[in-house]
């Protein structure tokens, strides 16, 4: 919603305030399709080129999940953490009754509870990878950690390959415009011998050049490009909580204690409260 209020806004006020100056449409429009076909091709081109198959694939999806928002909430923190108590407890105090979750969480009574999270690979197998290298004895908290740490990382990289891509078109569209302001000096120049009041009109194409390299690059792509960047940094949290709560339960302590752990390292602003985890965890215990 502010995203669409934002490039209303951001043509009004450009626009506008041309308009209000005495500037006149025509030469910008008259101009724009020749611009845009330079400018925005050149782009195209250039981020197809600089970009792997995936990011190209991922392209669209995340500039609709950067309008959309983030998408884990509040309580999608709250069903993870019910989702790791139910699974701690059981690996406490039934460990052969856990492989059954964690090898086909598909068919996991547990993670059948809360679909949003089955339906996340990811999630599903960072809760699943961690719980079973603890039942194979690999339980040094510190190693699963820094196991854990290095898959996180590997996440954020994969996670932030879009956004790089839309940012370095964004560094380039500038020069792009340039680019296309030179060839229309070079076609006013071949022109030389007409009018002024012709000359006036190609030399204000050329810089329409300029104009949308500038306002595309600024205006549109380094905005988007930021957005999706906090968009995808809130979603990695969610990864967080859960590392939080599993390296706790590592670490022996009371099952309780590790959900609060993941609480608080959730942000903010997605954080549930500390009422609502318990209340939910006491209905766990009533319904077992």
């Amino acid at each position: 919603m502010f995203g669409i209020i934002g490039i209303v806004m951001t043509f009004i006020m450009v626009f506008g305030g041309y308009l209000l100056a005495g500037g006149q449409m025509s030469v910008i429009l008259y101009s724009l399709p020749f611009e845009m076909m330079m400018i925005g091709g050149a782009a195209v081109g250039a981020y197809l080129l600089s970009n792997s198959s995936d990011v190209l694939k991922k392209t669209l999806p995340s500039i609709v999940q950067a309008f959309r928002g983030p998408k884990w909430t509040d309580q999608d923190n709250q069903d993870v953490l019910c989702l790791l108590y139910q699974l701690l407890r059981l690996a406490r105090t039934s460990p052969v009754e856990l492989e059954e979750h964690i090898e086909n969480p598909e068919q996991s009574a547990f993670f059948q509870t809360y679909p949003r999270i089955l339906a996340d690979h990811e999630a599903v197998t960072l809760i699943a990878d961690t719980l079973r290298s603890a039942s194979l004895n690999y339980d040094d908290p510190y190693q699963v950690e820094d196991m854990l740490g290095k898959r996180l990382a590997l996440i954020r990289e994969e996670s932030m390959h879009v956004p790089h891509a839309l940012q370095s078109t964004a560094d380039a569209l500038p020069a792009l415009g340039i680019v296309a302001a030179v060839l229309g000096v070079i076609k006013t120049m071949s022109s030389i011998d007409q009018p002024p009041e012709v000359l006036g009109k190609m030399i204000g194409g050329a810089l329409v050049g300029t104009f949308l390299g500038v306002f595309l690059a600024y205006g549109f792509v380094a905005p988007l490009a930021q957005r999706l960047t906090n968009v995808v940094k809130q979603d990695l949290a969610f990864y967080d909580v859960i590392k939080s709560v599993l390296i706790a339960g590592l670490h022996q302590h009371a099952t309780n204690l590790c959900v609060e752990v993941g609480r608080q390292s959730a942000p903010e602003h997605v954080r549930p409260s500390f009422v609502a985890v318990e209340n939910a965890l006491r209905e766990l215990k009533r319904s077992a």
